[in-house]
């Protein structure tokens, strides 16, 4: 790609990012390419769909997430690695509204743009979760899907207005649930 051209790409996202974040999965293209100061034209050659937008936003993301536990290994107990890694999942999902029904259709569909990076970055959770199983600190009967369909849940609960404040709360909970506490 031309620099100007990876120039314009690099701007679109950002201003993408920035508009998904305030009006979630639906958001409107018209706003990008006005926020970002082109015509639509220039924004579909770029991204010929909402959702090419937000399949690059949210690989992006997952890809990040996914070198997030691999750091996240070296610097912390195996229990704290996966709750940490957990929080950045969560944070994820809400800084991307509305996007857990992309997610949950991507890991099962082999075809989709977001397919390889979903599955790695729920593959990476399950080896964090995995290692906190072998050294006694989560419990033996979570698996990796059980992560994801929790993570899927508190976002899921974020997006609900009468749910949202309790989210944090919820994640304690949840982390709380997931790991072994040490016997008296």
């Amino acid at each position: 790609m031309r620099s100007d051209a990876q120039k314009n790409y690099d701007h679109l996202f950002e201003v993408g990012r920035e508009v998904v974040a305030e009006q979630g999965a639906d958001a409107s293209m018209r706003e990008v390419a006005r926020r970002a100061g082109v015509g639509i034209g220039t924004l579909y050659r770029h991204f010929p769909s909402r959702e090419a937008l937000l399949d690059a936003l949210l690989r992006k993301s997952f890809d990040q997430l996914t070198a997030k536990a691999g750091e996240l290994e070296k610097v912390a107990s195996t229990g704290n690695a996966l709750v940490l890694w957990l929080r950045e999942m969560v944070t994820l999902t809400h800084s991307h509204r509305g996007v857990i029904s992309a997610m949950t259709v991507a890991i099962a569909e082999p075809d989709s743009a977001l397919h390889a990076s979903c599955v790695s970055m729920r593959a990476s959770g399950s080896h964090l979760l995995a290692r906190a199983q072998a050294q006694g600190e989560a419990r033996l009967d979570i698996d990796g899907e059980d992560l994801f369909a929790l993570v899927s849940a508190l976002a899921w609960l974020n997006d609900q207005p009468l749910f949202a404040s309790r989210v944090d709360r919820l994640f304690q909970l949840i982390a709380s649930a997931i790991l072994v506490q040490p016997a008296d």
